[in-house]
């Protein structure tokens, strides 16, 4: 039941930041959309059985924060070799290792990739992502682990298996 008391709190956040109108015809409009959704996620199990975003706590905006500033590193990359010609590119398909615990770390560790300028991730399997990366420098990035180790540490420790 808690998790879809904070699935209700936050879908009425983000309707009340996106929508800008607080008349009472449209508020009321909006609580009746959000307990409409609560209650399908509810009787679809979804709300306490899948994995769900706010389980990430505080670590996520520090996360948000560090992927902003490598897809702005990213994106000086791949303007620097748009700009400077001979500066050869060198497409790379890699095997990137994903050692998150969770279908959705996966899912956000594929995404991040692919929001990167200059990789795309092409093939989500356990344990591995498929990569294509524009050079062969931005493949070795990812190679390196920390985007990895970053969006594993959104999961929190692990727990202790019986």
């Amino acid at each position: 039941m808690f998790h879809t008391v904070r699935v209700a709190l936050v879908l009425a956040l983000l309707w009340l930041l996106l929508s800008g109108h607080y008349t009472p015809l449209l508020l009321s409009l909006g609580a009746l959309s959000v307990l409409l959704v609560s209650i399908i996620s509810r009787r679809m199990d979804l709300a306490d059985h899948e994995t769900f975003a706010l389980q990430f706590g505080m670590a996520l905006p520090g996360y948000w924060l560090w992927l902003g500033k490598e897809i702005v590193k990213a994106n000086l990359d791949v303007v620097r070799h748009i700009l400077a010609p001979r500066l050869s590119l060198s497409p790379t398909l890699a095997g990137i290792p994903a050692s998150q615990r969770t279908e959705l770390a996966r899912v956000i560790f594929a995404n991040s990739i692919t929001l990167t300028p200059g990789t795309i991730a092409l093939e989500v399997h356990p344990g591995r992502i498929e990569v294509h990366a524009l050079t062969r420098a931005g493949a070795e990035d990812l190679l390196g682990g920390e985007m990895d180790r970053r969006v594993r540490a959104l999961e929190g420790p692990r727990q202790a298996q019986a």
